[in-house]
């Protein structure tokens, strides 16, 4: 599977969607108030993750009376290993760097 730019913005939903589970997945606007991001930055960053195989999506089935029907988004299971292994090895290379962790400035 192919690793998408980890940018500020897709970290914060891959951090939602790595949140969420089975049982409770997120729709498109509650990634967006939890990842505090507008819906035409969240929206892409979906579309991307869902290009590469790391999310899977469906529409809610019976939608509640007044409001049309969610889009549910859950990561795959090679997604949410991708995900995971991706921010830790982000998250490793910030604190090798020098100045992090008692390094030399």
């Amino acid at each position: 599977m192919t690793v998408p730019r980890l940018t500020k913005p897709t970290i914060a939903v891959l951090e939602v969607l790595l949140a969420s589970r089975d049982d409770s997945p997120a729709w498109g606007l509650s990634i967006c108030r939890e990842a505090d991001l507008g819906s035409g930055t969240v929206y892409p960053i979906l579309d991307r993750l869902k290009g590469l195989g790391w999310v899977t999506t469906w529409t809610e089935a019976e939608p509640h009376p007044g409001r049309p029907p969610r889009t549910y988004y859950l990561l795959t299971g090679g997604g949410r290993l991708q995900a995971s292994e991706a921010l830790e090895a982000r998250r490793a290379r910030r604190f090798a760097l020098p100045g992090f962790a008692g390094g030399s400035a």
